[in-house]
């Protein structure tokens, strides 16, 4: 028999809350066609990286206005904003949570954030992540997921083998690089599969 797992570590956007720029920028352009090329060439999901990977947004918003001067105004906002693009939290993973914080179950998460914007946001979202014993947020280790280096340091940090946990992530490659580390990796596709997942597991009781 191998170590049965007994804590869970979270990713955060797209698994608790939905992250979507558009929620920002869709009332800031006047068509769907200006808005569209604003969020595929301009402030992209590959340019914002660059914070969850450590690098302060002053420095980012200012490469970016000096190419596109014309949208300086917009990508300005890009930070300041940033806790605007995060929706609501997932009814389902808030009760999932709830009901293994009442379980006695350690929660733990490793995002992708950049470490100014989840500072800013952290008031707002206090409620759900107090339940949690500690968070690794990229940007503030310089490390991303999947660098096989967060999730070391992460485990050293929460006190866990990797076989301890169970870790949930809506993106493949940093689901496979956390089953690299020993850690039991789960493709995040709806809370009913992974609740399942963690009854399977023995985590929670069925």
């Amino acid at each position: 028999m191998g170590t049965a797992p007994h804590a869970v570590i979270f990713d955060v956007g797209n698994v608790l809350f939905p992250w979507e720029p558009r929620l920002v920028y869709e009332r800031l352009f006047d068509n769907e066609q200006a808005l569209d090329a604003f969020l595929s060439q301009v402030a992209t999901k590959e340019w914002h990286f660059q914070h969850d990977a450590g690098r302060p947004f002053a420095e980012t918003s200012a490469e970016l206005s000096a190419l596109h001067p014309e949208h300086a105004d917009k990508i300005a906002l890009w930070g300041p904003r940033f806790a605007e693009q995060l929706g609501p939290a997932f009814p389902d993973m808030v009760a999932l949570i709830e009901e293994l914080d009442s379980a006695g179950v350690p929660l733990y998460a490793i995002t992708n954030f950049s470490g100014e914007f989840w500072r800013d946001w952290m008031p707002q979202v206090e409620w759900l992540f107090g339940r949690f014993r500690d968070i690794v947020v990229s940007g503030d280790e310089k490390l991303t997921k999947p660098d096989p280096a967060i999730y070391t340091l992460a485990l050293k940090r929460f006190g866990l083998a990797g076989p301890e946990a169970v870790f949930v992530d809506d993106l493949p490659a940093n689901v496979e690089a956390a089953c690299a580390q020993g850690i039991h990796g789960v493709l995040f596709t709806g809370a009913a599969a992974f609740r399942a997942e963690l009854v399977r597991l023995g985590v929670l009781a069925g």
